[in-house]
């Protein structure tokens, strides 16, 4: 089935590509099935990305720049308003993060394509991720080591991949708790974020060894 004429061609080219690389990974997709997806020939693939490469990292790019953009924001008003408190700063990392993972319009997918980065170790999009992104978590480093003066840099940062690791399996979905019978999806993404903001805070607030 093709995508929704009334997508621009090229959120058409990244709803498909999203919707194959969650499927079938980076490496079993190819352009071709790209482009019957989306109902396009491939040379508005080549105009609008010039290659699978560049394809890959826009996928990220329209879903992850937005989000960047909501947990700065948010980072900045808990810094503002409770200053020296952890937790908020933890919110404004994970509640954007399942904000996204339960947007109808492919949150699902995208989830997925997170878990396909993990498991293929694409390193053109590492390198991809780290310096578009990169600076985000460096800036979540610096507000919660101003909360966690006993913590050295390197055990923040080990602590902060374990935190990363958990945001990305309850964005997933996988886990063993379900969203309970008459409990709506944003109540239940709620509940996820509370149990995991105090679970990450007792972590980072850990002493040091």
């Amino acid at each position: 089935m093709g995508r929704p004429a009334h997508f621009s061609t090229k959120d058409r080219i990244l709803s498909a590509a999203e919707e194959l690389f969650a499927q079938h990974g980076f490496a079993g997709t190819s352009l071709r099935q790209v482009t019957s997806l989306a109902a396009v020939n491939i040379a508005a693939v080549n105009y609008h990305f010039g290659s699978k490469e560049h394809l890959i990292n826009e996928v990220f790019r329209r879903r992850m720049d937005a989000m960047s953009a909501q947990r700065l924001q948010q980072l900045e008003a808990a810094v503002r308003d409770h200053p020296g408190q952890l937790e908020p700063i933890l919110a404004a990392f994970i509640e954007p993060a399942l904000a996204l993972a339960q947007d109808r319009n492919g949150g699902a997918a995208f989830v997925r394509v997170i878990a396909r980065a993990y498991a293929e170790h694409n390193e053109s999009l590492r390198r991809f991720l780290s310096d578009h992104y990169g600076h985000v978590l460096r800036e979540f480093g610096k507000a919660m080591a101003g909360c966690l003066p006993g913590l050295d840099k390197e055990t923040l940062y080990w602590r902060l991949d374990f935190l990363a690791g958990a945001l990305t399996y309850a964005m997933s979905d996988f886990g063993l708790i379900k969203r309970p019978p008459g409990a709506s999806e944003a109540a239940h993404r709620a509940r996820a974020a509370r149990e995991l903001i105090r679970f990450a805070a007792a972590g980072l607030q850990a002493p040091a060894q």
